[in-house]
């Protein structure tokens, strides 16, 4: 709990931006959850975990945005290659 109290508050834009990187988070253990494969499945599971983790402490607003935004794509990508495999 000290720990808590010893960050700094964010500001909205903050807050707003986090909210959306975990919502891409989350969406992107969905769309990996429709992989058929057990061992693909794992192993997109801890790329996408390593990828966020290795920019959890992106301060940058227009690298956040950045890292976002290239998170989507790869989704989008994983979301046409499952489509296009039934």
């Amino acid at each position: 709990m000290s720990n808590k109290l010893t960050q700094t508050a964010m500001n909205l834009k903050q807050f707003m931006i986090r909210q959306k990187a975990l919502t891409l988070y989350r969406k992107i253990l969905r769309t990996i959850k429709q992989v058929p494969d057990k061992n693909d499945r794992e192993y997109l599971k801890n790329w996408a975990k390593s990828e966020f983790l290795a920019n959890k402490n992106l301060s940058d607003e227009f690298a956040i945005k950045s890292a976002i935004i290239h998170g989507e794509s790869c989704m989008n990508e994983l979301k046409i290659n499952l489509n296009l495999a039934k």
